[in-house]
């Protein structure tokens, strides 16, 4: 598992010109079961997405393609974790 960190490099008006763009990045890797949670920093200076992946080379390749990080927008981070444990109730957690 991966936690992905987007670091905004440009200004929120240039953020969210490109934002329909990167939704429709999400929405890619979302249909493709690799993307299992996101949304923005509080404060907003970035975005976290939490993904699945074969290896850390492929992460590195789907992060490569949204568009704020693509456009030279956002740095990105990527951290590795083996997860072992979760709460049984995780979608009612995060409709909260």
């Amino acid at each position: 598992m991966f936690v992905i960190e987007l670091t905004y490099k440009a200004s929120l008006a240039e953020i969210d010109a490109k934002m329909p763009a990167h939704v429709v990045f999400l929405r890619k890797y979302y249909a493709s079961q690799q993307f299992l949670i996101s949304g923005r920093k509080v404060p907003r200076d970035g975005g976290i997405i939490l993904a699945v992946g074969d290896s850390r080379a492929r992460i590195e390749e789907i992060v490569r393609e949204d568009p704020f990080v693509a456009d030279g927008l956002a740095d990105y981070r990527i951290i590795e974790f083996r997860a072992s444990q979760r709460a049984r109730d995780i979608p009612k957690r995060v409709e909260r």
